[in-house]
């Protein structure tokens, strides 16, 4: 929960906030364990307790709301959460990879940094896909806008690009984050409205073995 709080802090005083985080300069374990878990287990657990309580609409095979079973809600979100954590590190190397091109002098750590706490409005709004009314293109556009207006003042006071090369690398790294996050929504939206349907069988084909 403090982690959320403090995503409302990047939101509101993203100047402070930021300059707290490049003073810290907290390590790669540190960030993982303190920010990046807490973060991504709250929020699937919010989403996967939405998907077994109240279900989500799908478009196809059902009418209404469908209410998913524990064992596939859970399954679908640590698949969910594994990609999630995945598409955070390959985004903080493509992160150090692009500083580098830019000019830069940024070590991997650098680029966890800026992503994982530049994400925290995303993981924030994703709180609201417990409700079966907000469609999922919905919290994952606010997040990521949220989330590309606070890098403006992150990026810059982490990763210390030369003034000239700044702006670039702002503007390719909200394209990268954009796309990588917007491809990721895209195919677990894509199975929650039911057209996976080879995915849903192996989903609940690896559901069937929980003892739950």
């Amino acid at each position: 929960m403090r982690r959320m709080i403090k995503a409302f802090l990047f939101i509101f005083e993203p100047v402070k906030t930021w300059d707290q985080v490049a003073r810290a300069s907290r390590g790669f374990w540190s960030l993982c364990f303190l920010n990046l878990l807490p973060m991504a287990v709250l929020a699937a657990a919010a989403e996967g307790y939405g998907l077994v309580r109240w279900g989500k609409y799908v478009e196809t095979g059902y009418h209404g709301l469908r209410k998913f079973p524990v064992s596939q809600a859970v399954v679908y979100e640590i698949l969910q959460t594994s990609l999630l954590l995945l598409l955070v590190f390959i985004l903080a190397q493509t992160l150090r990879s692009l500083g580098t091109t830019f000019h830069g002098r940024n070590t991997f750590t650098h680029g966890f940094t800026v992503v994982v706490h530049g994400l925290s409005p995303f993981f924030l709004l994703r709180l609201f896909d417990v409700f079966p009314v907000v469609y999922p293109w919905v919290s994952w556009s606010i997040g990521i806008l949220l989330s590309m207006a606070i890098l403006y003042q992150g990026l810059p006071r982490v990763m210390l690009p030369d003034p000239p090369h700044a702006l670039g690398l702002y503007l390719v790294t909200c394209l990268v984050l954009l796309l990588a996050t917007g491809l990721l929504r895209f195919l677990t939206a894509w199975y929650l409205g039911g057209h996976f349907q080879v995915v849903e069988q192996w989903i609940s084909a690896l559901a069937a073995r929980l003892p739950f």
